[in-house]
């Protein structure tokens, strides 16, 4: 046994003085991953940027042992996250291979050791770590999203109104937000001034993003215009639309906080209040304790 733990120190060793090697040495990389390398750089912290380039020439080799359909399912995750700190499917692929090197490593010495806990908390940041940020960033993306929508589109609407078309109305009110949904409807005016068409630029707004919110919007906006509506009126009614099902998301939330709330009093303050109240009887009480129990 200790043969063997010295023998995964010594791996640990060995394995790191190798990444300290690769990130020192001034290798040529394949221009694609040297591109995904420097994109977003000066969006990522320094303990990322360094992750990021031991693992980078690894990463075609995770991205192969993913498969085409894992990869088009995490490039999808990605999008809807935002790109976080500049991450593209070429970081990830590179973070999970420093990541599992590192996790595997710890785990394999702690399950030498005996520690099973242990060795399955750095099994689990081996597998899972590379995706937790991503989670985090979908959801704080969402609801960034589904806050900053209706004020957006009420004041789009009443710059619509004023006569400004409804691209260039866009643009206007974009410039007056700031976070991912500005971003977004910057995405959206390139690739119309691309030579993109309207409806795909906004069906390509709508699988960027995971919000119901947004597929409400892109739906009820290609509707009116199929139908005719006027544009105006069309971006009111989807706002009221949109806080009347926040409102109603609201009660239903904490509808089912009543129950929680409830199940946590009967299941910890029930119990312990009646803890106290026994025990303040019996210390306040003349009786002895240990005649009572058969001491």
């Amino acid at each position: 046994m200790a043969l063997l733990l010295a023998a995964a120190v010594g791996l640990c060793v060995l394995g790191a003085a190798y990444g300290i090697a690769l990130y020192r040495r001034d290798a040529k990389l394949p221009t694609d991953l040297a591109l995904a390398l420097e994109v977003g750089s000066t969006r990522t912290g320094a303990v990322g940027s360094a992750v990021d380039r031991l693992g980078m020439r690894y990463a075609p080799a995770v991205l192969r042992m993913m498969g085409p359909e894992r990869v088009a399912r995490t490039r999808n995750r990605i999008d809807y996250a935002g790109n976080p700190g500049g991450l593209t499917l070429q970081r990830y692929a590179a973070r999970r291979a420093v990541y599992g090197v590192l996790g595997g490593t710890a785990a394999l010495v702690f399950l030498l050791r005996g520690q099973f806990l242990v060795t399955v908390l750095f099994a689990a940041f081996a597998w899972w770590w590379a995706d937790v940020g991503i989670w985090a960033a979908v959801r704080k993306r969402k609801e960034e999203i589904d806050r900053t929508l209706p004020d957006f589109l009420d004041v789009l609407s009443v710059v619509v109104s004023a006569g400004l078309g409804f691209r260039q109305a866009l643009e206007r009110v974009s410039t007056m937000y700031r976070g991912p949904w500005s971003d977004e409807v910057s995405i959206t005016l390139r690739q119309m001034e691309m030579g993109m068409g309207r409806r795909q630029a906004f069906d390509e707004l709508r699988r960027r993003n995971e919000s119901e919110q947004v597929g409400q919007f892109v739906t009820a906006l290609q509707q009116g215009e199929d139908l005719g509506a006027p544009i105006a009126e069309t971006l009111m009614q989807i706002a009221q639309d949109m806080r009347r099902t926040d409102a109603q998301n609201a009660r239903r939330k904490a509808a089912r906080t009543v129950p929680k709330a409830t199940l946590v009093v009967t299941t910890l303050m029930v119990p312990a209040t009646l803890i106290l109240l026994v025990s303040s009887l019996l210390l306040g009480s003349d009786l002895n304790i240990t005649s009572f129990m058969g001491g």
